[in-house]
This record gives structure tokens, C-alpha cells and sequence, in this order.
């Protein structure tokens, strides 16, 4: 199986190809993308190149042309875009170089943002991330270790440090506070969510109706986070994907419009709420 590594060239991406290498040598692509967020990106991409050359591994680059106004959430989009065209075209699983510090600023931001219980279990089962489970699990303290015992060169992205950014705001109370004890419970409520996260997904798949009609009056019976979990899984189905915030108004759309009325989904797509059904 060929693995489609996430390389941006910076430290935690670097060391993750470093360790790869050693690991899988020669069963690996590096994918890197070039959000066309700051001026240094582009050398960022050629950085990333000329690693890949020296270790032999196809490369595979595509630009974004986002602007610096682009928020955080459309760069993931566009980045996580090009990463499933090249898996798919590869027949390979994404790799990324994502952290115990990583998973603890995702977290603590969902909860900020009122995320609700999927915020405990934020990283999709579709991509490996071998530096947040088991004994491979890693935290930025562990990854600097790494990096200067083998003197591995890397990329340093200034935009880490702009208070701007909540995650860089959050990034560094975690750091000044978090111990190791405070990983290891973190990796493990993680795990716990993740595996109850699957459960639930596999359980609401079964129950969705194949022909994508839904009737009006489960939603009524249902309560709020049920109602909300088959709604998201109809609506992946569909191709449609709603914060929480939107699948809230989206149930009270359900609960409450006259027959006849429509609710807009992201990307101008509207549903027809009929008087006992609405199809996804």
C-alpha cells in the first residue's frame, strides 16, 4: 500500500518523513500544498521538492492561490481537497503529521466554540496519524527532540506566531500548562471518543433511508443530538456538509416550516420541506 504523506516542511511534517523513510521506504508519495497564504510559500514547496528527490519519492504539488484573507478552515478544505484527488489517484491512505499538541488545541477550540461531543473525537477515521495513537504518539516537545538528535533541517511558517490566530493563542496556554500526565489522559479519552464516534456513525448509517426521504414527524419524536446525528449523516450522504450551529437551524427548520417552504444549504442548495417528508 503506498502511503500519501502530508508534507508542508515544517518540523512536525519533516520528522513524520523522516521516521516514514525508515519505516516505508519507497511505499510513500509526498503531497504538498501551496495555499498561496504569504510570500514564502513558494519556498516552502521547493523545499519539500528537493526532500522528496533526495529520498527518491514521487511529489506531488498543487497551489491554492487563497490570499492572506483566507480563514483557516477554507485552507484545510482546499489542503484536504488536493489530498484525497492524490490518494485517490494513488490508491493510498493520507498521512499526517498531526500531535498530542495538535489533537489538545483541537479539542479546547471545539470546546470553545460549543462543538458539543464530536469535539472530544475531532480527527475523521479516513486519515493515519501515527504521532496521536498508541506508542508512536508524540508530543511537540518529543518532535524538537527528534528533530535535533538527527539535525533534520525544516521550514518554519511564521504565521505560527501571530496572535491573530486562535489556535496559535490557544497553542501557547496549553504549552506553558499542559504535563505529560496530561497527554497520556488526553490520548486516552481520545481513543475512548474515537471508538464511540465510529459506533455511532455505523449505527445511523444503517438506519437512513436508502431512498433519501425522510419523514418530518422523527424529528419531532427524536431528541435534539440524535435528530442532529441522522441529519449530518443524510447529509454527508448528500454531499453536504453543516456546522452545528446549522444543523440546529436546519432541525428547527424541520420541526417548524409550513408545507411548501425551503431551507438553504451551503452551496445554494435548497430542501423542499413537504408536509410529512423532505429529501436529502
Amino acid at each position: 500500500m503506498k502511503f500519501i504523506l502530508a508534507i508542508s516542511g515544517g518540523i512536525d511534517s519533516v520528522v513524520l518523513l523522516d521516521d516514514f523513510d525508515a519505516k516505508h521506504h519507497g511505499e510513500y508519495a509526498v503531497a504538498h500544498f501551496d495555499h498561496g497564504m504569504r510570500p514564502s510559500a513558494s519556498t516552502d514547496a521547493e523545499f519539500v521538492r528537493k526532500k522528496a528527490e533526495q529520498l527518491g519519492a514521487r511529489f506531488y504539488l498543487d497551489e491554492g492561490h487563497l490570499g492572506a484573507s483566507a480563514s483557516e478552515a477554507e485552507a484545510r478544505d482546499a489542503r484536504y481537497k488536493f489530498l484525497r484527488e492524490v490518494a485517490k489517484k494513488e490508491g493510498g491512505e493520507i498521512v499526517t503529521a498531526h500531535h498530542l499538541n495538535d489533537l489538545a488545541e483541537t479539542i479546547a477550540i471545539n470546546l470553545l466554540r460549543g462543538t458539543g461531543w464530536r469535539g472530544l473525537a475531532p480527527f475523521s477515521n479516513d486519515i493515519l496519524r501515527p504521532f496521536v495513537f498508541g506508542e508512536n504518539a508524540l508530543t511537540k516537545f518529543d518532535i524538537y527532540k527528534i528533530a535535533s538528535e538527527k539535525g533534520l533541517s525544516f521550514r518554519q511558517d511564521p504565521t505560527n506566531n501571530e496572535d491573530k490566530y486562535l489556535r496559535n493563542r490557544v497553542r501557547e496556554k496549553i504549552f506553558e500548562s499542559f504535563s505529560a500526565s496530561d497527554y497520556s489522559k488526553l490520548a486516552w479519552l481520545f481513543e475512548k471518543q474515537t471508538k464511540i464516534r465510529k459506533e455511532v456513525e455505523e449505527l445511523v448509517v444503517e438506519i437512513l433511508p436508502e431512498d433519501g426521504r425522510f419523514k418530518r414527524s422523527w424529528f419531532f419524536e427524536l431528541d435534539d443530538d440524535t435528530a442532529m446525528e441522522i441529519l449530518r449523516a443524510g447529509l454527508a450522504r448528500a454531499g453536504a456538509s453543516l456546522t452545528r450551529p446549522q444543523l440546529m437551524d436546519f432541525l428547527n427548520a424541520i420541526r417548524e416550516y409550513a408545507p411548501g417552504k425551503k431551507f438553504n444549504l451551503p452551496g445554494g442548495r435548497l430542501v423542499t420541506l413537504h408536509k410529512d417528508f423532505f429529501v436529502l
